[in-house]
């Protein structure tokens, strides 16, 4: 773990969680602390919870939280709804990124941004000022643009539907990133690729957790 100190005051406090899934428990007293502007890295064998914990923070549905209490900048996180906690600043980026056919990426990455904006009362942007955007944040994580105008992760090889996990998080700017290994199933140059890509990322006001082996 890398961090700025613990006297900042906690973005992120997980207290004995317990989750299950098909009524079998998997997390079985969480704790964590994590301040602003930190990086912490999960790491364990397989079956170990690590994509469980991510799952559960995101809000999956799949997935019972069974005893504990989790905060998000002083917010009860569990009560939230998953698009309410990622209209708050939670992102998740899936080890295993599905296709959606039939919706192209750029509009797809829109109406989320705009969805996001809107819930701050801030003003939504037009197809124009977004591909502005959108241009500018994909030479952080050096995709190629027209992907973007392809349907999401439809025929996109591993390492761009990494790429684009890392892309969605650029444009949407969470608080709290949750990656879940964000380098399985990608060679060693697409590994540091999608690493610098998420290290362009770091703020002093947002925070990681980074879910890998390795």
């Amino acid at each position: 773990r890398c961090g700025i100190g613990e006297d900042a005051q906690h973005m992120l406090e997980i207290v004995d969680l317990h989750a299950a899934i098909d009524q079998t428990e998997i997390l079985n007293g969480i704790n964590l602390k994590i301040n602003p502007g930190e990086l912490h890295a999960i790491m364990g064998p397989n079956g170990s919870g690590k994509s469980t914990l991510a799952n559960v923070l995101a809000g999956h549905p799949s997935y019972t939280v069974t005893a504990g209490k989790v905060s998000f900048n002083g917010a009860d996180l569990l009560a939230m709804l998953p698009e309410d906690r990622a209209k708050s600043g939670v992102f998740l980026s899936f080890q295993h990124p599905i296709e959606i056919p039939g919706v192209r990426l750029d509009q797809f990455l829109r109406a989320g941004f705009n969805a996001i904006r809107k819930s701050r009362a801030e003003e939504e942007l037009d197809p124009l000022k977004f591909d502005r955007l959108v241009r500018d944040k994909i030479k952080i994580v050096e995709m190629d643009a027209s992907l973007t105008k392809r349907y999401v992760n439809v025929g996109f090889s591993g390492g761009e539907k990494k790429r684009n996990e890392i892309l969605q998080m650029a444009v949407l700017e969470p608080r709290l990133s949750i990656l879940d290994e964000p380098d399985s199933g990608l060679d060693i140059d697409a590994v540091k690729e999608v690493a610098e890509g998420i290290n362009l990322q770091r703020r002093p006001d947002n925070s990681t957790i980074l879910v890998t082996h390795y």
